[in-house]
Parts: C-alpha cells; structure tokens; sequence
C-alpha cells in the first residue's frame, strides 16, 4: 500500500489541477471561443488602437459568370485609428494602414470572373486586370484615407481560402495592420472579417423541370429563358434576346445602388423587380430570404437582435415592403427607429454612415450591419477579444481612454454602469 500511494496521490493532484482549470475557464465574461492566432494578438499597452470593420454584414457574389451576373467579387474595409490618451485621438496623418488576407492571397482559379468580366468593364468603362477588381484594388495593399478614415473598395476577395480551394469559409479574416510612416515601425493591428458568399439558393426554383417546366441544363440560361419568355416584349432596344446576350449583368437594365449602375429609365431597379416578383411566391420569413441571400450554411443574418428572435421582416418588413423601396441600399431601416429614447439616434441616413462619441463610427463600436455584436460568428468576435478581453461590443473604456473618463459616455452609459451585460441593459 506505501509504495502505491505516492502514484495515485499525484493522479489525484493532476485531475484536481485539471478540474482547477476548467473551472477558471468556465468562470463569467470568458469567451468560449479558442483564443485568436498568435500573429494577432494585440498588446493591450500599445499607445494606438486600430477599430476596423467591413462595411456590410455580407458581400456576394455570383458562383459562375458564363451566362449571368448580379455581383462580382467586391468587398469593403473601414478603418479609424486611435492615440490612446486623455482624450484619445482619432489620428489619419504620419501612419499608414495596410490590409491583407493571411490565408486568401490570390482570387485566380477560385472565380471565372475574369473570363467573362466584359459586362462590368462596360459598366465602369475601364479595363479589369486579373486578381484585381472593379476598383483596382488587390487582396493586399495600403488603405486609403478618407477624411476621419482609411478605406479600401472593392476588394476582389473569394470565399475559399488557399489552403482549402473546395470548402466554402464565408467569414474570411483579414489583417489591417498600422505602421510609423517614417520608420515603418508597426504600432498596432487588428483581426477583422470579411464576409463573402455566393450562397445565392436560385436553384431551390429554377432547376431543371422547376419554374415553368424550363429545362436548359443549367440554372442560370433556366432564368435567362424565363426572362425572355415573359418579358422579352417589354425589352429596350438592342436586346433582343438575353439568351444570345450572354453573359448577361442584370444591372445594364435594373438599375443597382450596390453597382452605382443608373440602369434604363422606366424598368424598375434590380431590388425592386426582384423582390416584387417573388413576393407571395417566397415566405416572409428569415428562410424565405435565405433562398436569395446567403443563406441556410452562411447564415448572413447573425447579429445580436437576431439571436433575440428578430429576423429580416422585423426591420426591413415584408417583400411587398421592400419591393416599394424607391432608393434601395441607400434608404434602410434606422436603429433610432425602435431605440427612439433620443440616446440612440442616427446622425446620416444610414446605420454604417453614422458617427458618435468623440467622431467614432457607430460601426467601430458595434460592428457591421447584421453582425451588431455580439454576433453569432466566433470569427466576427475576434477583434473585440483582442481590443477588450472578451466578444461582444467595444465597451471598456480602457481600450481608448488612459484615464477614466468621469462624464457619460455613448448612449448616456456611465463607467460605473458599464458591465459586460450592458448591451441588453440599453436594447431595452
């Protein structure tokens, strides 16, 4: 018995020490999420934070572009950055701030998009060079300033990273990185999502035999038939047939805020016509809109209000509502709407266009549309554990402040009512 005692003794102290852990781990306000890559994480002593964001909760594009084209690869990364101080200080001179994407570094071989780009090199009159995209942007460079922040448009990015060119990863990563623009020196960085999918589910209708019986083999020329077959009469001039067109951009017609494309005057824009016609035919529902907009895998709708049962309906109302959106994309629904208690209101007509709290992006703070934190997405809640400790919105004072500031805050929060459960304190 003596000699087996001191074997079991030190099992005992590793499970008890194991136990310990787990119990620590399991403690309130620690993410569940495994901790961010080394190569991100963010010294909380730096003397600069970066807040960096994509401009929409999801950007899509089309799978294949041989017959028809809604959207091309195209995506968006805001950044403001602060010197921590007292007050802090959104700076935009002697930096620069770059962006790149870890494990996406190259679009050719993921998209055809450049085999049948005509379309969208007519649509903005320049030529498109392969793995750049309608702004000439790549998937690494410098982002550039625009008044109180940095910006990079049109982003050629896929949804399928280098190391896996078959399984989709919508919630893609990118790294904006901040350096001295005299002496290079890196001052900060952030982890931050760039969401893209072409989870467009045309093909829950328009199979072979589906609508109208319309078999072509494909369901893209399934479409372009019936498009033909019921409007072709109603056609401008010089389009005779969309079948003998292709490849077809929706948008040379429809007019699109989303592609800045006027389209024709008298045929109504793209979100219109979309949403008018499958009204009644879609259910009015999170599921209905996921049959167009990605989608039952991607689940672009993530963000904290869903969580709570809200869904699309609830802010953008049914598809007949939105079918009569005469400035769609550019007219939306307004937080200040439902949090009318004048501490919540929108200075810009939209959520991602509005500032507060020292000239703060809204979006800084709470992220991207349909991804306000704290989203369902481990990858969205990244950036806020490397700024703060934990996911959910940017809500310490601390990240930006070096002293604590003693007046009141965004949306009248005080430090001494700031807690880790704040937001549904104020979504009230």
């Amino acid at each position: 018995m003596s000699n087996t005692w001191p074997k079991w003794a030190g099992i005992l102290a590793l499970v008890f020490v194991i136990v310990l852990i787990s119990v620590i781990l399991a403690l309130p306000g620690r993410s569940s999420m495994a901790a961010p890559p080394a190569d991100t994480a963010v010294a909380t002593a730096s003397e600069y934070v970066v807040l960096s964001w994509n401009d929409l909760g999801m950007h899509c594009y089309n799978k294949d572009f041989a017959d028809l084209a809604v959207l091309p690869p195209f995506n968006t990364l805001w950044a403001q950055v602060v010197k921590r101080g007292n007050p802090p200080e959104i700076i935009t001179q002697g930096i620069n701030v770059a962006y790149y994407f870890p494990d996406n570094t190259t679009s050719l071989g993921k998209t055809n998009f450049w085999n049948y780009d005509g379309p969208f090199e007519t649509l903005i009159g320049a030529e498109i060079t392969p793995d750049h995209g309608l702004t000439g942007s790549t998937l690494a460079g410098s982002m550039h300033l625009d008044n109180d922040h940095f910006v990079i448009e049109g982003i050629p990015l896929t949804e399928f990273r280098d190391s896996d060119l078959l399984n989709p990863y919508p919630y893609q990563l990118a790294q904006v990185v901040v350096t001295d623009s005299t002496s290079g020196a890196e001052l900060t960085r952030a982890t931050v999502v760039a969401p893209v999918s072409t989870e467009m589910h045309c093909d829950n209708c328009h199979y072979d035999g589906g609508v109208e019986n319309i078999r072509t083999g494909k369901v893209e020329t399934n479409i372009l038939t019936l498009h033909d077959r019921e409007n072709q009469d109603e056609y401008p001039s010089g389009h005779a047939s969309l079948m003998n067109s292709r490849p077809v951009l929706c948008a040379e017609c429809h007019s699109s805020n989303a592609l800045g494309a006027p389209g024709v005057n008298g045929i109504p824009s793209l979100s219109n016509a979309m949403h008018e016609k499958h009204n009644g035919e879609v259910p009015n529902s999170l599921d209905g809109c996921y049959n167009c907009h990605p989608g039952p895998q991607t689940q672009c709708l993530r963000d904290t209000m869903s969580q709570s049962g809200m869904d699309c309906i609830s802010c953008h109302g049914s598809m007949s509502q939105v079918s009569q959106n005469r400035n769609p994309w550019l007219n939306e629904p307004r937080c200040d709407t439902c949090h009318d208690d004048g501490l919540h209101n929108q200075d810009q007509a939209l959520y991602r266009m509005s500032k507060d709290h020292g000239g703060l992006y809204c979006a800084a703070c709470h992220d991207s549309p349909h991804a306000i934190a704290p989203s369902a997405q481990p990858n969205d809640q990244i950036k806020f554990i490397q700024l703060q400790g934990h996911s959910g919105t940017l809500q310490e004072c601390s990240v930006c402040h070096t002293v604590a500031p003693s007046a009141a805050g965004p949306h009248g929060i005080t430090k001494s009512g700031l807690s880790r459960d704040f937001l549904p304190a104020i979504q009230k």
